[in-house]
């Protein structure tokens, strides 16, 4: 699988370096032999294209449940390795997608979220949902924090011949506090409000929204 997966990549990376101008920073920041769990930023439907590109190692996306009904999308997400993710709130329904983190990152690999729970319309961060945060303080492992620039301008036809630049803008790691025990609504916010931070800092001021400064939104 993983040689199937290098040479998917290696097939589409010429039309894709044909079809957008982009640049990757920070690629030295990446661990490449233990567990990860990358969180970023999500403006457009052609990120998860440009993370699989920038990163040096293959990422396991957590996509939302419902995707994995379409035929199409569900092949993909499966050849991909992506791990469903179970929105409706039950808690028996939180427990399997922690399981199934938890696995993907005893194996080893690279877990991809996005904090935000989907994509933010104004390519601004929206406030974070707890799962990533979580995920992350229960199994203790290295964060990387990535801030996508630019997929904003990847709308309509016009993008075809303008090529916007993007960036990929990688963070150092870090590690969010571990919590064991029962964890109350404020540790969660807490330690979303860690998580997302890092995201901030990789964004222009103008794309950090909520958690950015007063003077960041007004700009």
């Amino acid at each position: 699988m993983k040689f199937l997966r290098n040479a998917v990549l290696a097939i589409c990376r010429p039309f894709f370096n044909l079809l957008f101008s982009w640049r990757v920073e920070g690629r030295e920041n990446v661990p490449l032999n233990e567990p990860l769990i990358l969180v970023t930023n999500h403006v457009n439907l052609v990120d998860p294209f440009f993370l699989l590109f920038a990163f040096p190692r293959w990422i396991n996306f957590m996509a939302k449940e419902e995707l994995f009904r379409h035929p199409f999308l569900r092949f993909w997400l499966r050849f991909a390795g992506s791990i469903p993710i179970c929105r409706n709130g039950r808690v028996r329904d939180k427990q399997k997608t922690l399981r199934s983190a938890r696995h993907a990152l005893q194996k080893g690999s690279v877990l991809g979220m996005f904090p935000e729970g989907g994509r933010s319309r104004d390519a601004k961060l929206k406030k974070g949902k707890p799962g990533s945060a979580v995920i992350a303080s229960r199994t203790n492992v290295l964060i990387v924090p990535v801030g996508i620039i630019g997929t904003d301008q990847v709308k309509g036809v016009s993008w075809l011949w303008k090529r916007p630049h993007i960036t990929i803008r990688i963070g150092k790691p870090f590690k969010l506090p571990p919590v064991n025990n029962r964890m109350t609504r404020s540790q969660m916010e807490s330690l979303t409000t860690q998580l997302m931070t890092e995201i901030a800092a990789l964004l222009p001021p103008q794309y950090r929204g909520v958690y950015g400064s007063d003077e960041d939104r007004e700009g």
